[in-house]
Order: structure tokens, then sequence, then C-alpha cells
């Protein structure tokens, strides 16, 4: 196969086989057929389109901030954890809720391997060193943190069933690793007439064959899409974010890379792989344009409060970062008194801004809510059956 070939491990009951994948780029490359070529074509025009259009944005930095944060949960999810974007965000805006799942660090943890790999691509290549480090920061304090994170491994693992010989991947001996993860680091920087979807398609799932890591490598191979991308310039900022598309589609996704040590299936990988990036960059795009108009439409409503505008607009600009405020956390922001962060948010509350979370006396809590919205699963998925009816017709 093109792909890789299968290895023979023990024997009798205890025997299984490990796929071990061939070196990148493979001796006898995809074919790239019509259905590709038109994949490819519009995955690259949408990737342009979505890097023009937060020049619009007030600031995509804000735009950014929330993306990473929607990215961090679904790519969490695959991998089981229960805590939501709700739940995120009030970790963030350090509102103390006993129903926030303590898996909410694991969400954390990929926000902040997220911006710390996009500042060392400032100074250091996309290479293993670097996934070392971003694999240490996804697996502090939480789940798989005593499986050795920032460590290659060192023994056999495996994906899916209780048992190696239950499994429905295993990938390849840790003796093989060496020779495939230098290979692997040497194919991030070759030169060559592939294009960068494509490269990227089959980076992302020769690094999930490999499985370099005992635990975190999904999550890990999932933030190198996006690192290759801004690495390669293919994007001026970090914005194309697949895990919302994977996590939708999980089941084809598992289907699709499985495919390729099976079936030898390479192009019906990277089919789906573009189709990610279509959809993906078309729900940004539609995203944006929402914010640009909510943006403008909440600004206009501020800028007739008189006094009180300065420090609107103050509390907006913290409101695009994270959608939750409290009275104690306004005072902050705006350096109001106690009294004016109240008359703040009440202002905000009859402009149709704010709306209060809860009941309660003390502590209350308040959510810009038409903008968390807009993050949410049901506008996202919303969005994609407007996608693909229009593809449809």
């Amino acid at each position: 196969m093109r792909s890789g070939w299968w290895l023979k491990q023990l024997s009798g009951e205890l025997g299984y086989q490990a796929f071990v994948p061939n070196k990148l780029p493979y001796e006898s490359t995809p074919q790239i057929d019509e259905l590709i070529l038109d994949l490819l074509s519009e995955a690259s025009i949408l990737l342009g389109r979505l890097d023009g259009i937060t020049e619009l944005l007030p600031d995509p930095n804000f735009f950014i901030l929330m993306y990473i944060k929607k990215e961090a949960t679904s790519s969490a999810q695959i991998e089981g954890t229960q805590a939501t974007f709700a739940d995120l965000l009030k970790h963030e805006a350090k509102i103390k809720d006993p129903k926030i799942p303590d898996d909410v660090k694991e969400i954390v943890n990929y926000i902040n391997a997220m911006n710390y790999g996009v500042r060392r691509l400032e100074t250091l290549p996309l290479s293993l060193r670097l996934i070392r480090e971003i694999h240490k920061i996804l697996l502090k304090d939480v789940r798989g943190q005593e499986r050795y994170p920032g460590e290659f491994r060192k023994s056999q693992n495996w994906v899916g069933g209780r048992t190696i010989n239950l499994a429905t991947y295993v990938p390849p001996p840790a003796h093989e690793l060496p020779g495939l993860l230098d290979n692997f680091e040497k194919f991030l920087h070759l030169k060559t007439k592939m294009p960068i979807l494509i490269k990227t398609a089959l980076t992302h799932a020769q690094f999930e064959l490999i499985h370099p890591f005992l635990d975190g490598n999904g999550r890990t191979g999932r933030l190198l899409i996006t690192f290759y991308l801004y690495h390669e310039k293919k994007l001026n900022r970090p914005l194309l974010y697949l895990s919302d598309y994977f996590h939708r589609y999980r089941q084809e996704y598992y289907d699709h890379l499985n495919a390729i040590s099976k079936r030898d299936d390479i192009e019906g990988w990277i089919k789906y792989f573009l189709d990610g990036v279509i959809t993906v960059s078309k729900d940004a795009i539609i995203l944006a344009q929402k914010i640009i108009n909510l943006r403008k439409e909440d600004e206009k409503k501020i800028m007739t409060s008189g006094k009180a505008a300065k420090s609107g607009i103050k509390l907006l600009d913290y409101l695009y970062t994270n959608p939750i405020v409290t009275g104690n956390l306004t005072e902050e922001i705006t350096g109001l008194s106690p009294s004016n962060a109240r008359n703040l948010i009440n202002k905000f509350i009859k402009m149709a801004i704010l709306r209060q979370m809860d009941k309660r006396q003390r502590g209350k809590r308040f959510v810009y809510e038409r903008y968390m919205a807009l993050f949410s699963d049901e506008s996202q998925n919303s969005s994609e059956r407007l996608i693909r009816k229009q593809k449809e017709e």
C-alpha cells in the first residue's frame, strides 16, 4: 500500500498487527481527480476571503480570541471532555459555579498551547521540539498528565478497545518512531509542488497514524493544522480551526483516518479534509460579518449614552473577549466606582446589550447574549445547514 504496511507483533492470543506508515512524500502521489481539484480551488479562495474579511473587524484579535475558545472546546470534546463553551467563559470570568466540570482545565490548556505555539513560531521553526513543548502544555494537570507529557512514547499504544487485540487502530511500535518522526519533521519543511492544503491534510493524517505520544495525540495533531498553515503564511492570522467540523462529523473523521491504513484511501481523507476547510471557512466568514453588524449596532446605542459612552466602549471591548461580566469586573475594566459601574450595567440592560444571568442579589452575572449566541453550536449548525443547502442547489 502507498500509505504503509502492517507489522505482526507477538504471536498466539497475544498477537496483534501494528500499522507502520510509509515515509512522506509517498512514492506514488495521491490521485488528484476533478472533485479534489474543485474542492482545492474553493478551499483556497475561501481561505483568502477569510483572511480579508477579518481586516474589516473592529479588532481581529477579539474575533481570534473567541474563535480559539470555540476551537479549544470542540477539540477537547472530541476526546470526551464534558465542559462546554459556556463553562469555559464562566471559568475565565472567575465565576464560581459548582456545575462547571473539572475538565474545563483541558480546554484552558488547549488555549494556552495555541497561544504559546503562535508566539513560539515567531522565533522557532515548526519542529519536533515545538510539538513536544505544545504537548507538555496540553497535558499539564489534566487527564494523561502521568503519561509523560512532552515526551515521545517508548512503548506501544493503541486506539479504541479495552485491550490491544480489540483496538480499532494500533500505531507503529516505539522502535519505528525515530525514523518516522525525523521524516515527518523534514516533510514539514520540504519544498514541493504539492498544494499546501493537500500537504496539510497529509501532515495531519501522518501525525495521527504515527501517534507519537501515549496520550493527547488528537489535540496535538489538530493544533498542528493551524500552526502549519500559519507557518506557511497561507494565513496571516491563526484563523482556521477544524475541530468544530471534526466534532460535528466525528465518526466520519475517524472513518476517513482509519480508511487510510485499512483501504489505502488517501484520496477520501483529502476530500473530507478539504470539505472541512470549505465549511469552516464559510462559517467563519458568516460569523465575522455578523460580528461586524452587531458591533456597529451596539456602538451606536452606546454613543447616545452621554458621559457614560467612553466607559461603555471600554466595557463593550471587554465583552468581545469574554461576554460574561460581574459588577466587580466592570469596575476593574472601566475604573468606575461601584455605583457608576452598576449604572452602566443597567444602561447596557436597557439597551438590550446585557442580560442578567441569575436572580442572585450579590455577585450578579451578566451576559452579552447576542454575541455569545453567535459562537453557539446552534448558530454554527444553522450556518452549516445553509451552506450545505447552497451546495446541493
